[in-house]
């Protein structure tokens, strides 16, 4: 194997200066700034490397290393967005406390970006000889309706294997994402003052129906869904709002869940059907139950795209692969289902490439003010993504 050729200090330097560019919703051209430092970094050290220019000036940012040919090749996927700041103040500026650093995507994912950028320049500056492709893809609005993924899979851009880059701490390794859904439930009744209920319809009534009937019918059959790695077939009420005031009978209510499904086992198409088969039958049972199930706006994807999950054999080569790398570096490998969801979902489902979800960080303080990651961390992850694609792509 090669030795690593990249410092911490440099996996420092652009960890920081990532974080200390804005890119969350309402940052005007939001991942462009990002895109064009990252490309900045890759021209530097002779990387191909191009900017691909979304709508509403936003952006992807693409490097390759070209193999030889043969070989099979490899994706370091990561999005450049992140959230809001929320409650944590200062948040793009980067702060180093010992071995951590803090700041709004420290842990997700400008870190992490970094450190795939380390593994491609730590091969470029070796002269490396790979058979196959090494590419680096940093995507746009991973965190609503990944826009940059899409973009991506519909360009028609192919991997014999995908790292997605997402921290869930080094040494786990998610072979298996669940899907996810937001929808969004109206319930219609009418409005009349407390005085008069008798001639009003409770909204607040009726989604407690549909409530109930959730947790008796729903629920029992999920808990019966299970799938390798503990994944868990769910589905979470989320938010409930509705009426006006304590004189008024309720005419709105609205209440958003959260329902998360197996890569195997269960279609988008029956997740959806069996909410919609609770309402009919409430429908069907009270001829004043009027609801309406819709998918959360949030959550809408484009071009017929939706938040799919993936499943990927423990014994694909991607796989084997880094399993091994980790343990030539001393690291030992947990095999897992990831617990949130990632742009892996899209590219194993819709690109049909195998995918894992390897990173350091934790998803415990990804979005909250506690937001960091460890820089030592991040060097021996960029190590992690050298060695495997020396494996990967020979």
């Amino acid at each position: 194997m090669l030795a690593f050729a990249v410092t911490k200090e440099e996996i420092t330097r652009w960890t920081a200066d990532m974080v200390a560019i804005p890119s969350y919703p309402g940052i005007p051209n939001q991942e462009l700034a990002v895109a064009e430092y990252i490309k900045s970094v890759f021209d530097a050290e002779g990387i191909a490397c191009h900017i691909d220019r979304l709508e509403d000036g936003r952006a992807n940012v693409i490097a390759t290393l070209k193999g030889t040919g043969g070989g099979r090749s490899l994706m370091l996927n990561g999005h450049m967005d992140t959230v809001p700041p929320y409650d944590m103040e200062d948040a793009c500026v980067p702060r180093i406390e010992g071995d951590l650093m803090r700041g709004r995507g420290t842990s997700d994912m400008k870190g992490e970006l970094a450190a795939a950028m380390a593994a491609l320049i730590s091969l470029k500056r070796q002269d490396a000889v790979l058979a196959g492709d090494l590419i680096f893809t940093g995507v746009a609005d991973e965190e609503e309706g990944s826009l940059g993924c899409i973009r991506l899979i519909q360009s028609g851009l192919r991997a014999d294997g995908c790292i997605v880059c997402e921290g869930l701490e080094l040494g786990r390794i998610a072979v298996l994402q669940k899907g996810l859904e937001w929808y969004q439930v109206d319930f219609k009744g009418r409005t009349v003052h407390g005085g008069a209920f008798r001639q009003g319809i409770n909204a607040i009534e009726k989604a407690a129906h549909f409530v109930s009937r959730v947790e008796e019918r729903l629920k029992p059959a999920l808990e019966r869904r299970t799938a390798a790695y503990d994944a868990e077939s769910t589905v979470n009420i989320a938010v409930i709002r509705g009426g006006t005031q304590p004189s008024t009978v309720a005419g709105d209510c609205q209440i958003l869940l959260d329902r998360r499904f197996l890569p195997a086992g269960e279609t988008y198409e029956e997740v959806t059907a069996e909410l919609q088969a609770i309402l009919d039958d409430l429908t069907a049972e009270d001829p004043d139950f009027r609801a309406e199930l819709s998918i959360y706006p949030p959550s809408l994807m484009r071009d017929g795209f939706v938040h799919q999950g993936f499943i990927t054999d423990e014994d694909d080569p991607l796989v084997r692969t880094i399993r091994s790398s980790m343990e030539s570096m001393g690291i030992q490998p947990e095999i897992i289902a990831s617990p949130c969801w990632t742009d892996g979902g899209l590219i194993g489902h819709y690109a049909r490439i195998p995918v894992v979800v390897c990173g350091p960080g934790g998803l415990s303080i990804a979005h909250s003010k506690e937001e960091a990651v460890s820089l030592s961390e991040l060097r021996r992850c960029a190590e992690l993504y050298q060695r495997t694609a020396e494996l990967f792509c020979r």
